[in-house]
């Protein structure tokens, strides 16, 4: 889990206005560092099956909000992609 202030950082990174909390580009980018969190939780811990199935949740919401942004503002979308050093 994040504490709050590693989400108020990137979310003040990523945000498009000083109260935005909720754009692709915000829940993306929270979601990266969740999915991080998670890889590195995993390597420690294989067998959490459970672990393991809300990664795929994460990485399934994820993959849906970049195809999202993919075709509403695709300039926006490879700037994020490259910001966060994500395949794409």
């Amino acid at each position: 889990m994040l504490d709050p202030a590693d989400k108020t950082a990137i979310m003040g990174r990523f945000q498009r206005a000083e109260s935005d909390t909720g754009s692709p580009e915000v829940q993306i980018a929270l979601l990266t560092t969740r999915i991080a969190q998670l890889t590195e939780h995993l390597k420690a811990l294989p067998k959490d099956f459970h672990a393991r199935r809300g990664l795929y949740g994460l990485v399934a919401r994820r993959r849906k909000l970049l195809s999202y942004l993919r075709r509403t503002k695709p300039a926006v979308a490879r700037n994020l992609v490259a910001e966060l050093g994500l395949r794409g």
